[in-house]
């Protein structure tokens, strides 16, 4: 599927300057959706929105399908009248460039419930939202907050550590936890409600804006979720529920021993013996979610490392095929047109490039990856085709300041050739270079944007603690130089509608 040319920012809402420790969907999501319309931006791309586990990961979620319910917006709860102005007073925290999640939930959590009983007392006098919103989502709803109500009472160990009746999903032990834990789940059910109830509204402004969404889906599930607890024959885990193999990548040049990732491998025949439904019914829940999805790893659909669980490192694996063109093809013929856009990252094959370009997928460019060797570098614009998206750099990138001044010398001299500048304003020569491309979409991270230096990246590979706290500040946005922006944005012909 093509994209009409257009420009935009990658920005996940935790980045959000909310007064309660973390970003969420409330009036400053909008603040910042009316910069991108007042800058000509039409894309706002954002990290998958999944509730977090340990490490705070967005791609490590409990759920493929629930919404992360620490979004849902205090404010917002109270203009429904289910908090006061006192409770948000009283829950306001420092605004920092860091979020603090864990202060943030245990606040939230306290208030959620309060709300939650609120809102009992407001539906006791009519009101049928809350029971269409669960029928409409029976697929996964309740598996996912009896799920989360075992956890909790589990202290949120991964679930093949919980008594064997439950985690191997004995009826008796189902019916025994949800009569046990009735209220707990009915509470995850309405968080999912508010969460869903605000998203939607806040992408509903967005649209209005003339601002399409961009989703991120990631391609394997967590092993401690909801989706592999409650439809374990179709993951490589054993009756117990332990892992039996897991995903990553082989060793090459940036590790030795390559990434294991941990994640339960699909048993795709068993996907295949029930037409893929799983992948149907997640796709159409993105598709409904956001305007068009980035599809992550898309090289695993074509062929994926399959590593035994009892492995300490990703070298001994092997490639297995994977039926990515009878997948895609049943989903479209499923849901029709498919706005997907392939990260196809990494080590690329024909096969894979095959696989993305059978669908019409754009895939993505990176102009930090630019400049590591001669001409013939793919991530060079002269080298782009028409359908890809371009980037400075990702959430995975330092910002583009950070990666400059690390960079070494020869790389440096590659960008100050190529862009002919001194290298003093090197995001700014890198997003000029990206508006100006032939590629359709341009997408930049708001630090670029905001000349932030490495302090201000959201995630560093590999390491544990302090990856995705960034958030910004509101003087930040206020310093914005929303001129420039919207001037190279008509330079390179990205206004909505073509305007001048």
């Amino acid at each position: 599927m093509r994209f009409p040319r257009s420009c935009g920012t990658l920005l996940h809402p935790t980045s959000f300057p909310s007064k309660y420790g973390m970003g969420d969907l409330g009036h400053e999501a909008k603040t910042f959706i009316d910069v991108l319309h007042e800058t000509g931006q039409t894309i706002w791309q954002v990290l998958p929105l999944g509730p977090t586990g340990y490490g705070y990961s967005p791609y490590a979620s409990y759920s493929a399908f629930a919404g992360n319910h620490y979004l849902i917006s205090l404010d917002l709860l109270q203009e429904q009248g289910l908090l006061s102005g006192s409770d948000l007073r009283a829950a306001e925290m420092p605004l920092t460039v860091k979020a603090d999640y864990e202060a943030s939930y245990r606040m939230k959590d306290a208030l959620y419930k309060k709300a939650h009983r609120a809102f009992l007392a407001q539906i006791a006098a009519g009101g049928g939202a809350f029971e269409s919103f669960k029928e409409q989502n029976k697929n996964w709803l309740p598996t996912y907050a009896l799920f989360m109500a075992c956890a909790d009472a589990n202290g949120r160990k991964p679930w093949n550590l919980w008594d064997r009746g439950l985690a191997r999903r004995e009826k008796a032990s189902l019916d025994r936890a949800r009569k046990e834990f009735a209220d707990q789940i009915a509470h995850y059910e309405w968080l999912q409600f508010e969460f869903y109830r605000q998203w939607y509204e806040l992408k509903a402004y967005a649209n209005g804006k003339g601002i399409r969404v961009v989703g991120d889906i990631p391609i394997f599930v967590d092993h401690n979720s909801a989706d592999v607890w409650g439809n374990p024959h179709l993951f490589e885990v054993d009756k117990e529920g332990n892992r039996l193999w897991v995903a990553g990548v082989p060793p090459d040049y940036f590790s030795e021993t390559g990434q294991l990732w941990g994640n339960p491998l699909y048993k795709w025949d068993a996907m295949k013996k029930e037409n893929f439904r799983w992948w149907i019914e997640r796709f159409e829940q993105m598709f409904d979610l956001y305007d068009s999805i980035r599809v992550d790893h898309f090289r695993g659909f074509d062929a994926y490392w399959s590593v035994s669980a009892s492995e300490k490192t990703a070298v001994k694996g092997e490639w297995i095929k994977a039926p990515g063109i009878e997948l895609f093809e049943t989903i479209k013929k499923e849901l029709g047109d498919l706005p997907i856009i392939a990260e196809d990252l990494g080590v690329m094959t024909p096969e894979v490039e095959d696989l993305r370009d059978r669908f019409d997928f754009p895939g993505m460019k990176i102009l930090q990856f630019a400049f590591d060797s001669d001409s013939t570098n793919d991530f060079l614009p002269h080298n782009f085709p028409q359908n890809c998206v371009v980037y400075t750099g990702t959430h995975d990138n330092d910002t583009t300041i950070g990666w400059y001044a690390q960079a070494p010398e020869t790389q440096r001299h590659r960008v100050r050739e190529y862009v002919r500048s001194d290298g003093h304003e090197v995001q700014w020569d890198l997003i000029r270079l990206g508006m100006l491309s032939v590629a359709d979409q341009a997408i930049f991270p708001l630090q670029d944007f905001m000349n932030l230096d490495a302090t201000h990246r959201m995630n560093i590979p590999g390491t544990v603690g302090g990856n995705w706290m960034w958030r910004y500040t509101p003087d930040m946005l206020n310093r914005l130089d929303k001129n420039r922006i919207r001037h190279l944005a008509q330079m390179g012909n990205r206004l909505p509608g073509g305007k001048k």
